[in-house]
This record gives structure tokens, C-alpha cells and sequence, in this order.
């Protein structure tokens, strides 16, 4: 659902000062502390969830005619655009920059780039796209490209899961040509189906690869943390450890074992976190093959093998 209006009132002329009422911040039945734009309602095995994010709605429960009734209440209290979730946001792309009939490409990106450094001729138009190189515009192009050969695919949430915890971790050791700071990515699935992904640049250079992939572990586990406590609020408990990937054996060595390295003091605070997560079953750490490596795309150009 969509809110024609958000902000109901119109402007504001004046100053406007609310405080909650007593006993919400702690009391509040319906509100879910691990994401605030999450409110459940639960009561004789009924089970609704609204998402909200500013003026739009997404609702999912397991009663079709308690969601219809709150989509009718919704509708007599806001003006609101009813509709269903999809997926178009891909095409729009294709379609914004006139490339629906360009040929596709295989990969989102080239490997082996050198966008970072590129020192080409600048753009005619710089208004086009905000980096003014042409590289960079031919870069983004090439991504449109590849959405165009792929307007089908798309994320399968299997009903039938078993709601396992499964992610996988990975790292660019020393990526950035001007920072020489590394990668850190992750891919969580949830019952075999990708759920959450992330690529940030980490905060402080690693001085080898090992650290880079320690580091990578440690965002990940946030992560894990975080999605266990949020899926407990949903009633879904997690005994069984998450299966953490990794394709360092040196990092899973460090993070399974207790002696605290010379070499790893400087990472201390990450180190013991994931340590302690491994010692109270949180997350069991398991070996996978490079080429087996989910979260590879998300730290470098690949080829399409």
C-alpha cells in the first residue's frame, strides 16, 4: 500500500514538540525492537506483519480476510494506492536510458577495470552522470546492458525451507588503488534463499589478506546477530549455529583457536567477538573452495565462468 500523502497536514509553521506516552518505549506489544518499521499483530493464530518505509506499506500475514479487513481500515483512515509487490525496478532502469534494444552482456562489469584511476577523456555532457569521465558513463551503461539479457530472473523464497542460517564471507585484500584499503563482503541465506547482501570498504588497512578475510568475518557475523534476534521476534528461534563460509583456512584457524596471536593483536576487538561467537555456538566456521565462494561477486569484477 502507498500513502498519497504523507504528510497529512500540509506544512508546518510552527515548532512541534511530541514525546511518547508513558510505558510505550518498554510496553508497546506490536513493535519489533530489532527494526522499527516492523509491527506485528498476533492473536488466536493470527499472524500479521506491516513494513513500513515513509509513506509506503508492505503487509503479509496468514489470514486473508484479517488482511483485507486492515487493508479496508487503512483506506478509510489515509488516502491510499493499493497494489501488489513487484519487481519491475530492473526494467525502469533499461527503459530510463533508452537501452532496451542495445545488445546484453554476460557480466555487470568488466574485469580487470581501472574505474578508480581512469584518467580519460571527460564527458561532453557532464550532466549525464556525476563522475565525468567517459569510462565511467561506458561503465554504467554496461551494467543497464547486463539487466536488459535478464528481465526473468529474480529471488525464489522457498515456502517448504527449513530456515537454516547459511553466509558466506569474503574479502578483497587491498582493493582500492588510492586507499589501499580492502573489501569486506557478505551474502546471508536463509533456507537455501539470499536474503541480505553488503559491500563496504573497511575502516582501517589490513596488513595481510588473512586479516582482510578476519575482518569480513566479523561484518558478517553482525549481521547474523542481528537476523537472529529479528526472526526470534518472529517466532522463528535458531538453536542449531549459522554455518559461516569462508575460503581463508588461515582466518578460520584464527577464529577457532583460543591463543591469541602477536600478529592479530592490532584487530583484537573483532577477533574476540567472532572467537566468543564460535565458543557459544553462535556461528560454526566452515572452509569453501574459492570457486564455491558466494560472496565473490561481491568484492570483484568476474568473469562469466
Amino acid at each position: 500500500m502507498d500513502v498519497h500523502n504523507a504528510f497529512l497536514h500540509g506544512d508546518l509553521d510552527e515548532e512541534v514538540y511530541m514525546k511518547l506516552p508513558p510505558g510505550f518505549r518498554h510496553s508497546h506489544p506490536g513493535k519489533s525492537y530489532e527494526d522499527y518499521s516492523l509491527f506485528s499483530y498476533t492473536r488466536n493464530n493470527i499472524e500479521l506483519r506491516v513494513l513500513i518505509y515513509v509513506d509506503d506499506l508492505i503487509i503479509c500475514g496468514n489470514d486473508g480476510y484479517m488482511l483485507q479487513k486492515f487493508k479496508d481500515y487503512l483506506s478509510r483512515c489515509f488516502s491510499m494506492k493499493l497494489g501488489q509487490v513487484k519487481l519491475k525496478y530492473a526494467l525502469d532502469i533499461v527503459a530510463d536510458t533508452g537501452d532496451l534494444d542495445s545488445r546484453p552482456v554476460h557480466t555487470p562489469l568488466e574485469q580487470n577495470h581501472h574505474l578508480a584511476t581512469d584518467d580519460g577523456p571527460l564527458l561532453s555532457n557532464p550532466k549525464s552522470y556525476r563522475p565525468p569521465h567517459e569510462a565511467h558513463m561506458e561503465a554504467a551503461i554496461h551494467v543497464v546492458r547486463y539487466l536488459s539479457g535478464l528481465p526473468g530472473h529474480g529471488i525464489l523464497l522457498k515456502s517448504s525451507s527449513d530456515l537454516s542460517i547459511e553466509v558466506y564471507c569474503d574479502s578483497d585484500w587491498s582493493s582500492c588503488p588510492l586507499t589501499h584499503r580492502s573489501l569486506s563482503a557478505y551474502v546471508v541465506l536463509l533456507g537455501g534463499s539470499p536474503v541480505s547482501w553488503k559491500t563496504k570498504k573497511q575502516k582501517t588497512v589490513s596488513h595481510s589478506s588473512a586479516e582482510a578475510e578476519y575482518r569480513s568475518m566479523y561484518v558478517a557475523l553482525k549481521e547474523i546477530k542481528w537476523l537472529r534476534k529479528l526472526l526470534k521476534e518472529l517466532g522463528i528461534v535458531h538453536a542449531a549455529p549459522a554455518c559461516l563460509f569462508c575460503d581463508s583456512k588461515t582466518a578460520i584457524y584464527i577464529a577457532t583457536n583460543l591463543v591469541f596471536y602477536e600478529r592479530t593483536k592490532h584487530i583484537g576487538h573483532d577477533c574476540h567477538a567472532v572467537r566468543d561467537a564460535v565458543r557459544e555456538g553462535v556461528i560454526v566456521m566452515q572452509h569453501v573452495r574459492t570457486t564455491e565462494q558466494l560472496a565473490n561477486i561481491f568484492t570483484k569484477a568476474l568473469g562469466r565462468d
